[in-house]
Protein backbone atom coordinates (compact mmCIF):
# COMPACT_ATOMS: atom_id res chain seq x y z
CA UNK A 1 0.00 0.00 0.00
CA UNK A 2 2.83 2.39 0.88
CA UNK A 3 4.56 1.69 -2.45
CA UNK A 4 1.35 2.48 -4.35
CA UNK A 5 1.11 5.90 -2.70
CA UNK A 6 4.83 6.63 -2.51
CA UNK A 7 4.61 9.55 -4.94
CA UNK A 8 1.82 11.25 -2.99
CA UNK A 9 3.64 10.65 0.31
CA UNK A 10 6.85 12.16 -1.11
CA UNK A 11 4.97 15.25 -2.33
CA UNK A 12 3.29 15.70 1.04
CA UNK A 13 6.64 15.29 2.80
CA UNK A 14 8.22 17.80 0.43
CA UNK A 15 5.81 20.46 1.69
CA UNK A 16 5.19 19.47 5.31
CA UNK A 17 8.62 18.34 6.55
CA UNK A 18 10.46 21.62 5.80
CA UNK A 19 7.56 23.47 7.45
CA UNK A 20 7.80 21.31 10.56
CA UNK A 21 11.59 21.56 10.81
CA UNK A 22 11.59 25.35 10.33
CA UNK A 23 8.87 25.74 12.97
CA UNK A 24 10.82 23.48 15.35
CA UNK A 25 13.85 25.76 15.04
CA UNK A 26 11.90 28.87 16.09
CA UNK A 27 12.70 28.55 19.85
CA UNK A 28 16.41 28.40 19.02
CA UNK A 29 16.66 31.18 16.43
CA UNK A 30 18.12 33.67 18.93
CA UNK A 31 21.17 31.44 19.46
CA UNK A 32 21.09 29.45 16.22
CA UNK A 33 22.68 31.17 13.20
CA UNK A 34 20.55 31.52 10.08
CA UNK A 35 23.20 29.74 8.01
CA UNK A 36 23.12 26.75 10.37
CA UNK A 37 19.32 26.64 10.10
CA UNK A 38 19.64 26.76 6.32
CA UNK A 39 22.00 23.77 6.41
CA UNK A 40 19.47 21.81 8.46
CA UNK A 41 16.82 22.58 5.84
CA UNK A 42 19.22 21.55 3.06
CA UNK A 43 19.56 18.18 4.79
CA UNK A 44 15.76 17.88 4.74
CA UNK A 45 15.70 18.65 1.01
CA UNK A 46 18.40 16.03 0.38
CA UNK A 47 16.38 13.39 2.24
CA UNK A 48 13.20 14.16 0.29
CA UNK A 49 15.04 14.28 -3.05
CA UNK A 50 16.80 10.95 -2.47
CA UNK A 51 13.79 9.07 -1.10
CA UNK A 52 11.14 10.74 -3.25
CA UNK A 53 11.07 12.15 -6.76
CA UNK A 54 12.35 15.15 -8.70
CA UNK A 55 9.05 17.01 -8.21
CA UNK A 56 9.04 16.23 -4.48
CA UNK A 57 12.61 17.52 -4.22
CA UNK A 58 11.75 20.77 -5.99
CA UNK A 59 8.68 21.20 -3.77
CA UNK A 60 10.84 20.61 -0.67
CA UNK A 61 13.33 23.21 -1.94
CA UNK A 62 10.61 25.83 -2.43
CA UNK A 63 8.99 24.97 0.90
CA UNK A 64 12.29 25.11 2.78
CA UNK A 65 13.11 28.52 1.27
CA UNK A 66 9.68 29.98 2.04
CA UNK A 67 9.55 28.74 5.64
CA UNK A 68 13.16 29.77 6.24
CA UNK A 69 12.07 33.29 5.32
CA UNK A 70 8.86 33.14 7.37
CA UNK A 71 10.16 31.61 10.61
CA UNK A 72 13.90 32.23 10.76
CA UNK A 73 14.68 35.65 9.24
CA UNK A 74 13.72 39.15 10.37
CA UNK A 75 11.02 40.38 10.31
CA UNK A 76 9.69 37.13 11.78
CA UNK A 77 6.38 35.65 10.66
CA UNK A 78 6.34 37.74 7.51
CA UNK A 79 7.26 36.82 3.94
CA UNK A 80 9.93 39.48 3.72
CA UNK A 81 13.70 39.61 4.20
CA UNK A 82 15.38 42.90 5.04
CA UNK A 83 18.98 41.83 5.72
CA UNK A 84 21.24 41.16 2.77
CA UNK A 85 23.03 38.18 4.41
CA UNK A 86 19.66 36.53 4.98
CA UNK A 87 18.74 37.10 1.33
CA UNK A 88 22.02 35.50 0.24
CA UNK A 89 21.42 32.55 2.57
CA UNK A 90 17.87 32.04 1.26
CA UNK A 91 19.07 32.18 -2.36
CA UNK A 92 21.87 29.74 -1.59
CA UNK A 93 19.40 27.40 0.10
CA UNK A 94 17.18 27.44 -2.98
CA UNK A 95 20.03 26.93 -5.47
CA UNK A 96 21.63 24.11 -3.48
CA UNK A 97 18.23 22.43 -3.10
CA UNK A 98 17.61 22.53 -6.86
CA UNK A 99 21.10 21.17 -7.65
CA UNK A 100 20.86 18.38 -5.08
CA UNK A 101 17.42 17.39 -6.33
CA UNK A 102 18.61 17.19 -9.93
CA UNK A 103 21.65 15.12 -8.96
CA UNK A 104 19.50 12.74 -6.93
CA UNK A 105 17.04 12.35 -9.82
CA UNK A 106 19.81 11.58 -12.31
CA UNK A 107 21.42 9.09 -9.95
CA UNK A 108 18.05 7.38 -9.49
CA UNK A 109 17.58 7.25 -13.28
CA UNK A 110 21.03 5.69 -13.86
CA UNK A 111 20.42 3.14 -11.11
CA UNK A 112 17.07 2.21 -12.65
CA UNK A 113 18.63 1.83 -16.11
CA UNK A 114 21.35 -0.43 -14.71
CA UNK A 115 18.74 -2.60 -13.00
CA UNK A 116 16.68 -2.85 -16.18
CA UNK A 117 19.71 -3.82 -18.26
CA UNK A 118 20.59 -6.54 -15.75
CA UNK A 119 17.00 -7.81 -15.99
CA UNK A 120 17.25 -7.93 -19.80
CA UNK A 121 20.46 -9.98 -19.61
CA UNK A 122 18.83 -12.35 -17.15
CA UNK A 123 15.78 -12.70 -19.37
CA UNK A 124 17.82 -13.68 -22.43
CA UNK A 125 20.02 -15.97 -20.35
CA UNK A 126 16.99 -17.87 -19.04
CA UNK A 127 15.65 -18.34 -22.53
CA UNK A 128 18.96 -19.41 -24.07
CA UNK A 129 19.61 -21.81 -21.18
CA UNK A 130 16.20 -23.37 -21.66
CA UNK A 131 16.93 -23.85 -25.36
CA UNK A 132 20.46 -25.18 -24.75
CA UNK A 133 19.22 -27.85 -22.33
CA UNK A 134 17.15 -29.41 -25.11
CA UNK A 135 13.75 -28.32 -23.84
CA UNK A 136 10.84 -28.87 -26.24
CA UNK A 137 10.22 -26.03 -28.67
CA UNK A 138 6.77 -25.52 -27.15
CA UNK A 139 8.36 -24.89 -23.75
CA UNK A 140 10.72 -22.30 -25.25
CA UNK A 141 7.81 -20.61 -27.02
CA UNK A 142 5.74 -20.54 -23.83
CA UNK A 143 8.62 -19.01 -21.88
CA UNK A 144 9.17 -16.45 -24.64
CA UNK A 145 5.46 -15.54 -24.59
CA UNK A 146 5.62 -14.94 -20.84
CA UNK A 147 8.74 -12.80 -21.18
CA UNK A 148 7.28 -10.75 -24.05
CA UNK A 149 4.07 -10.00 -22.16
CA UNK A 150 6.02 -8.52 -19.26
CA UNK A 151 8.67 -6.87 -21.40
CA UNK A 152 6.30 -5.04 -23.76
CA UNK A 153 3.40 -4.52 -21.31
CA UNK A 154 1.12 -6.67 -23.47
CA UNK A 155 -2.44 -7.75 -22.82
CA UNK A 156 -1.82 -11.02 -24.65
CA UNK A 157 0.67 -12.78 -26.91
CA UNK A 158 0.37 -15.86 -29.11
CA UNK A 159 2.67 -17.74 -31.45
CA UNK A 160 1.73 -18.74 -35.00
CA UNK A 161 3.83 -21.09 -37.10
CA UNK A 162 3.15 -19.24 -40.34
CA UNK A 163 3.92 -15.55 -40.91
CA UNK A 164 1.16 -13.27 -42.10
CA UNK A 165 1.28 -12.43 -45.78
CA UNK A 166 -0.01 -8.91 -45.19
CA UNK A 167 0.89 -7.78 -41.70
CA UNK A 168 -0.21 -4.16 -41.39
CA UNK A 169 1.79 -3.56 -38.21
CA UNK A 170 5.21 -5.14 -37.81
CA UNK A 171 8.11 -4.80 -35.41
CA UNK A 172 11.31 -4.60 -37.41
CA UNK A 173 14.68 -6.17 -36.45
CA UNK A 174 15.92 -2.76 -35.26
CA UNK A 175 12.97 -2.43 -32.87
CA UNK A 176 11.09 0.14 -34.95
CA UNK A 177 7.36 -0.43 -35.45
CA UNK A 178 6.01 0.19 -38.94
CA UNK A 179 2.39 1.15 -39.56
CA UNK A 180 1.33 1.73 -43.14
CA UNK A 181 4.91 2.35 -44.22
CA UNK A 182 5.55 4.91 -41.47
CA UNK A 183 7.45 4.61 -38.20
CA UNK A 184 5.07 4.62 -35.22
CA UNK A 185 6.12 6.65 -32.17
CA UNK A 186 6.03 3.77 -29.67
CA UNK A 187 8.08 5.68 -27.09
CA UNK A 188 5.26 8.19 -26.73
CA UNK A 189 2.05 6.46 -27.86
CA UNK A 190 2.75 2.79 -27.21
CA UNK A 191 2.31 -0.11 -29.60
CA UNK A 192 -0.55 0.41 -32.07
CA UNK A 193 -3.46 -2.00 -31.86
CA UNK A 194 -5.12 -4.32 -32.25
CA UNK A 195 -2.08 -6.51 -33.01
CA UNK A 196 1.61 -6.22 -33.87
CA UNK A 197 3.60 -8.92 -35.65
CA UNK A 198 7.02 -9.90 -34.37
CA UNK A 199 8.67 -12.28 -36.82
CA UNK A 200 10.57 -15.31 -35.55
CA UNK A 201 13.53 -15.91 -37.84
CA UNK A 202 16.96 -17.50 -37.84
CA UNK A 203 19.67 -16.52 -40.29
CA UNK A 204 17.20 -14.84 -42.59
CA UNK A 205 14.68 -17.70 -42.66
CA UNK A 206 11.28 -17.06 -41.09
CA UNK A 207 10.12 -19.71 -38.62
CA UNK A 208 6.82 -18.13 -37.53
CA UNK A 209 5.64 -15.07 -35.67
CA UNK A 210 4.45 -13.74 -32.36
CA UNK A 211 1.19 -11.80 -32.50
CA UNK A 212 1.35 -9.11 -29.83
CA UNK A 213 -1.81 -7.60 -28.32
CA UNK A 214 -0.67 -4.28 -26.83
CA UNK A 215 -2.00 -2.31 -23.90
CA UNK A 216 -3.37 0.88 -25.50
CA UNK A 217 -1.34 3.99 -24.78
CA UNK A 218 1.38 2.19 -22.81
CA UNK A 219 4.78 3.53 -23.96
CA UNK A 220 7.46 0.94 -24.71
CA UNK A 221 11.10 2.01 -24.91
CA UNK A 222 13.35 1.13 -27.84
CA UNK A 223 15.57 -0.89 -25.50
CA UNK A 224 12.64 -3.13 -24.57
CA UNK A 225 11.69 -3.60 -28.21
CA UNK A 226 15.25 -4.58 -29.16
CA UNK A 227 15.26 -7.16 -26.37
CA UNK A 228 11.91 -8.45 -27.68
CA UNK A 229 13.50 -8.97 -31.10
CA UNK A 230 16.33 -10.86 -29.39
CA UNK A 231 13.73 -13.05 -27.64
CA UNK A 232 12.16 -13.88 -31.00
CA UNK A 233 15.61 -14.72 -32.38
CA UNK A 234 16.17 -17.10 -29.48
CA UNK A 235 12.96 -18.91 -30.39
CA UNK A 236 14.13 -19.10 -34.02
CA UNK A 237 17.45 -20.58 -32.91
CA UNK A 238 15.64 -23.11 -30.70
CA UNK A 239 13.57 -24.18 -33.71
CA UNK A 240 16.71 -24.79 -35.80
CA UNK A 241 18.26 -26.81 -32.97
CA UNK A 242 15.11 -28.92 -32.74
CA UNK A 243 15.23 -29.63 -36.46
CA UNK A 244 18.89 -30.67 -36.28
CA UNK A 245 18.31 -33.04 -33.40
CA UNK A 246 15.19 -34.56 -34.98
Amino acid sequence: MIRLHRGAIALAAGFVVPLGVAAALVPFRATFAETAAALVLVAVVVAVAVLGSRIAGFLATASATVWFDFFLTRPYFRFAITHRPDIETAVSLFVVGVVVTELAARNRHHRQRATEEADYVGLLHRLSELSATGAPREAVIQQARTELIGLLHLRACRFESEPSERATVRMEPDGQVMLGGNVWDVDRMGLPGPAVELAVAWRGRTQGRFVLTPTPGQPVSLERRIVAVAVADQVGAAHRLALRSA
